[in-house]
């Protein structure tokens, strides 16, 4: 079934007074799929929210839908993150509320959200393929970030547009979710729906036929996908500068021997299990890697150390070398950690400022509540030189770009030189380049102090070479538990 074409004369945007587009023009024709390429804060998402008529802009966007396709004619964004509603019609989640049962009965289920806008009909063969049909009854809050993405997914596919547009969808998804979301996409390319896709190179469906590259709000080439791939060559990445990361990596640190133990840990809500019998040690300035597919426990087993889950009270947990429920508080726990994750950003208040989100991992809050000192202030500053973003220290962080959020929130982590680092699913929204420069930055760290690392990937190129040990998760079990000579064997 052919697909409609989409004509951009000239486009033009402003965000806040920031121009983000510069004179857009391309013709997409009938059948053919674009992917929008570029490094992070180029413009991607701008122009995607341009073409959904999400966003104003000078020029003209024409789309040429199809007559009598049975396709609804008009364009469909999904965004990077999409906020879920509660029972009570509020978007106002806490961070830690994921992990507290009684606060989770005011959240609609998979089912219910799916059901508020009769999109129940033929939902169920898309969450059997993207590996959900078994969290249907499961509250939204409850769900895994990779989970909440899936959902997010499957509410749009199902409105079935003539135009879809994808904004970085493959974030957060494991190898097998990936590769169902590619036949996904390359099955409504088939059916008439016109794709366009925000991503990485390295996650470019089949059915995409033209590559449209931004650099700076400009587009800076558009060609078809054989002669990009022809054509394209990967630049030498310049190393970020390990003595300036080496010099910020100051103040107290305390000594401890083990940092993690978990004996028999279960963790259940309900009749379903989400952790079940884990055994697990780390010892100081160990480096592991935890992996699994979505749902298959991470973020719970991570949610134990970072003193956000309640139930690790009844559970045999040592943080520190200190027994959890022996007085401690969560503070005292969360002084030694710093951490990212993928859905730390939407806990911020929308006006809090990049400089008080990175100066607010001093006191482990969510935003800064207290004044900084002469020492703490230059910190701040020197961080945000090291990750290129005095510019943007007086912003917002919700105006920034994804890439330019996840930054500032790794500038967070690291700001207190924290005895352990977690970092779950720290790359996203990072381009290659700004990836690689953070990988490096963190085998800079792990080389020249005692730092202790988990970090969470689903990707294979996004670990750091510092990485010597690996726990993998499946459906809540531990199935591997790799020590240093097998992980490098």
């Amino acid at each position: 079934m052919p697909s409609p074409a989409i004509i951009l004369k000239n486009v033009s945007a402003q965000l806040y007074g920031k121009t983000v587009l510069d004179a857009i023009s391309f013709e997409l024709k009938t059948d053919q799929h674009l992917a929008i390429l570029g490094p992070g804060g180029s413009g991607k998402s701008s122009l995607a929210k341009v073409i959904a008529g999400k966003l104003f802009a000078k020029g003209s966007v024409e789309i040429q839908y199809i007559a009598n396709s049975g396709l609804l004619s008009k364009p469909d964004l999904v965004e990077q993150t999409e906020s879920f509603k509660n029972l009570s019609n509020t978007s106002d989640f806490y961070y830690q509320q994921r992990y507290n049962s009684f606060d989770s009965e005011d959240a609609l289920t998979v089912e219910q959200e799916l059901s508020k806008n009769d999109l129940w009909t033929g939902a169920e063969p898309l969450l059997d393929q993207l590996n959900l049909s078994h969290r249907k009854q499961t509250p939204l809050i409850q769900l895994s970030n990779g989970e909440q993405k899936k959902l997010q997914l499957v509410k749009h596919l199902l409105q079935r547009p003539q135009v879809l547009i994808l904004d970085n969808v493959f974030t957060g998804l494991d190898v097998e979710s990936r590769k169902e979301l590619h036949s996904i996409i390359n099955h409504l390319a088939l059916l008439g729906t016109t794709i366009i896709l925000i991503s990485g190179e390295k996650e470019l469906p089949g059915c995409i036929t033209h590559i449209a590259e931004l650099q700076n709000g400009r587009l800076i080439q558009f060609q078809s996908r054989i002669n990009f791939i022809a054509q394209h060559f990967v630049h030498n990445d310049e190393k970020m500068n390990a003595q300036l990361a080496g010099s910020l990596l100051i103040g107290p640190r305390e000594k401890f021997e083990c940092i993690v133990e978990m004996n028999n840990v279960t963790i259940q809500y309900g009749d379903k299990t989400i952790l079940n019998d884990i055994n697990w040690k780390v010892m100081a300035g160990e480096r592991w890697l935890v992996k699994g597919h979505n749902g298959a426990g991470k973020s719970t087993l991570l949610s134990l150390i970072t003193a956000d889950n309640p139930q690790a009270y009844s559970q045999d947990i040592r943080l520190f070398g200190r027994k959890r429920g022996t007085g401690e508080s969560i503070w005292d726990i969360k002084r030694n950690i710093g951490y990212v994750s993928p859905e730390l950003h939407r806990y911020f208040d929308f006006g809090t400022t990049v400089h008080n989100v990175i100066a607010s991992g001093f006191f482990d809050t969510m935003g800064l509540f207290k004044r900084l000192d002469a020492t703490q202030e230059q910190l701040v500053g020197n961080w945000m030189v090291l990750f290129g973003m005095e510019e943007e220290s007086t912003k917002p962080l919700y105006l920034l770009p994804a890439s330019q959020q996840r930054r500032a929130l790794l500038a967070r982590a690291l700001i207190k030189n924290p005895v352990l680092l977690v970092l779950d699913e720290p790359c996203q929204g990072l381009d290659r380049h700004q990836t690689i420069q953070f990988l490096r930055l963190i085998d800079d760290i792990c080389s020249h102090s005692e730092t202790t690392l988990i970090f969470v990937s689903h990707y294979e190129d996004e670990i750091p070479g510092c990485i010597t040990r690996k726990l993998e998760l499946h459906q809540g079990k531990q199935i591997t538990l790799f020590a240093e000579q097998a992980l490098t064997a």
